[in-house]
């Protein structure tokens, strides 16, 4: 076993604390990474604060991260030592069922294996996250990461960068289609750089007028402010595609109104309660509500490349590993552009 520290939810509600703990011996196929960077997910918040239920406790979050191979075991085959290799949002899958081996592995039928706040398939000990100094991954459910980008700006795309590509590849968005992105957030502001790399005209829906300067600079043709009725009556059957980000609660009616006939709105954002919509407004137009979860390895892989021939990282804010619970509460009220990064350095 290899001696790790890390900060981790000790319980639900209590703030992170410094952690020590043991990862695994590196196996024939793994690879030990010593980590340089992690992102900050709003689902960390969630996590640690077991609101969606199901949380293990001590809880050390983190499924955004980057950082250098230190070590190899006998059977890797695609990286070596000194490598910068990324781990996104799963360790593991049953990697037998159709959708793993169709390169779904998001999509496990039996269930993926988080990358924290998860269990080992092998021996059922928890998972642990970023939040740490080095994490030991199968490298089959490791990353490439090109060394083009800024290492920091990179630690996001694991998990808000493959969570709003997958449905941009999914649904073939190209040049010619209308993309509508609600919320400007982690997840918006990625999905904003993305449509507008792949060619389409994008459209940031917002409540907040003030963010019409910050869309247009990530690459925004067009700005419409949702409180203001004319203005979305101005986009009404408009858009092909919707890329629904908002975790709030939120009337679907307007936005699904927005949508041209076969329009899709897929969701990414979870809000607190089941939102509610009248068919009619699916009827009469053949439009489509569906979801997206991330990727699968081999799509967060081309993901990445993706980024680095479009030279797209996300905006960040770094912060020492001593600041998560500040930056925690900053999160809540939507105080970050657009995520925050920990420099594993100040560990």
């Amino acid at each position: 076993m290899t001696p790790a520290k890390a900060y981790a939810a000790p319980a639900a509600n209590i703030p992170l604390e410094p952690f020590q703990f043991e990862r695994r011996e590196v196996g024939a196929h793994d690879l030990q990474i010593e980590i340089l960077f992690c992102g900050v997910c709003h689902s960390d918040l969630h996590q640690v604060r077991d609101e969606w239920g199901g949380s293990i406790f001590p809880m050390v979050p983190g499924h955004e991260i980057v950082g250098r191979v230190t070590q190899v075991g006998a059977h890797v085959k695609n990286f070596k030592v000194g490598d910068l290799a990324g781990v996104g949002c799963m360790v593991d899958s049953c990697r037998t069922c159709p959708s793993c081996q169709e390169g779904l592995e998001q999509y496990c039928e039996v269930g993926m294996v988080g990358t924290y706040n998860g269990r080992e398939k092998e021996t059922g000990a928890p998972t642990y996250g970023g939040y740490s100094n080095l994490i030991v991954v199968d490298e089959k459910y490791t990353l490439r990461v090109p060394d083009s980008l800024p290492l920091a700006g990179v630690a996001p795309l694991l998990c808000a960068g493959i969570t709003t590509y997958s449905p941009l590849r999914q649904w073939n968005v190209s040049p010619g289609h209308r993309v509508g992105v609600m919320g400007l957030g982690g997840l918006g502001h990625m999905a904003v750089k993305l449509a507008a790399a792949m060619g389409a005209e994008v459209t940031v829906l917002s409540t907040s007028p003030d963010k019409e300067a910050d869309a247009r600079a990530l690459g925004a043709h067009k700005f419409v402010v949702t409180k203001d009725k004319g203005a979305l009556k101005s986009v009404s059957n408009y858009f092909d595609f919707i890329i629904n980000t908002v975790s709030a609660p939120l009337d679907l009616s307007q936005y699904v109104s927005l949508l041209r006939r076969d329009g899709t709105m897929i969701l990414l954002g979870v809000p607190p309660e089941a939102p509610q919509l009248h068919a009619f407004q699916l009827i009469g137009k053949r439009r489509r509500i569906a979801g997206s979860l991330i990727g699968g390895i081999q799509e967060t892989q081309e993901m990445l490349d993706f980024c680095a021939q479009h030279n797209i990282v996300s905006d960040v804010e770094v912060i020492p590993m001593s600041y998560i619970n500040e930056a925690y509460e900053r999160m809540l009220k939507s105080d970050v552009k657009y995520r925050f990064v920990i420099d594993l350095a100040t560990l």
